[in-house]
């Protein structure tokens, strides 16, 4: 069968030197991953608690299957688009679709070290997974087989799957933690989505998305239509608050971090992501576009810049 494998393509400006790590590490899935493990360990950590391996290693399996498969999955439409229109696509979209094999290899390899690992988990923990599994597979299935403005509101649905799995392993094991990592979960959600709605604008406005669309002005008020349609209304309209959002949300993580002193290092390391964000936003005419993209992951790393603070 024949694919954009064997057909000659446009290539990106990334594409055509060697990556650097930062970029590799965006481009191989590898962001998402590091991500949810590191915060599954630092919220265990502010909570006193030790995770087992396994659990770290779970989740790091499990993130990168989901990522790597939901890339697959959305560069399908490169077999369908012709030549010219492959430069709608982002980089991390034509390297899985060119690397297809080496990452179907991966994720099968991954789904046979992440069964034995899953097994280990706590009861609890498990069936906490088990039923976000079940309604992540569901809007998993909905995101890819529909389109248009009928489609679920992707950007602001990740946030509080990714902040509810990273949450799991602890308050599983701590359930009397649960209401006070309420509110620090939420907070994680909303920085999450917040993370996907900056990739979207980055990636809907700017240089490239006016190369597309002309017609249309550079900003948060005005996105170019992506192969995938327009976005969800809920999406445009988190979109054009986003230069009040990001600041609330730095503000909420620094009050609570005053409020909630047994576990500050959560909201404060929330709100200095937040910040990370808004300033990555204000440089954005200055950074290539892919290490813009990869550095959006770098800025939800701040908890190892609380590392320097003890941990008990």
């Amino acid at each position: 069968m024949a694919s954009s494998l064997s057909t000659p393509r446009l290539r990106t400006s990334t594409e055509r030197r060697a990556p650097n790590p930062i970029v590799l590490w965006h481009l191989l899935s590898l962001d998402a991953p590091t991500v949810a493990t590191l915060w599954t360990w630092f919220i265990a950590r502010a909570c006193h608690l030790r995770l087992p391996w396994e659990s770290l290693a779970a989740m790091a399996f499990a993130v990168w299957i989901l990522y790597a498969a939901d890339r697959l999955l959305d560069a399908r439409i490169l077999n369908a688009l012709p030549l010219a229109k492959h430069e709608e696509l982002e980089p991390r979209h034509h390297f899985h679709h060119r690397h297809r094999p080496a990452f179907l290899a991966g994720i099968a390899l991954c789904s046979l070290a992440l069964t034995p690992l899953l097994l280990r988990l706590p009861a609890e923990a498990l069936r906490l997974y088990l039923i976000e599994g079940a309604l992540l597979v569901a809007w998993f299935l909905i995101i890819h087989i529909s389109s248009g403005s009928r489609r679920l509101p992707k950007e602001l649905a990740v946030g509080p799957f990714f902040a509810a799995a990273t949450f799991i392993p602890t308050v599983s094991r701590l359930p009397a933690e649960r209401p006070a990592l309420l509110a620090p979960a939420i907070l994680f959600s909303a920085l999450c989505s917040l993370n996907c709605l900056y990739i979207y604008a980055w990636e809907h406005s700017g240089p490239k998305a006016k190369a597309r669309h002309p017609e249309r002005s550079e900003g948060f008020l005005h996105f170019a239509r992506s192969s995938g349609g327009n976005p969800h209304p809920t999406t445009r309209f988190a979109l054009n608050l986003l230069p009040l959002l990001t600041p609330a949300l730095a503000i909420a993580g620094a009050l609570l971090a005053t409020l909630e002193p047994a576990i500050w290092r959560l909201p404060a390391a929330c709100a200095l992501s937040a910040l990370a964000l808004l300033t990555l936003h204000r440089l954005r005419a200055r950074l290539d576009p892919t290490i813009l993209r990869a550095a959006a992951d770098l800025a939800l790393l701040t908890p190892l810049l609380l590392l320097l603070s003890h941990f008990g």
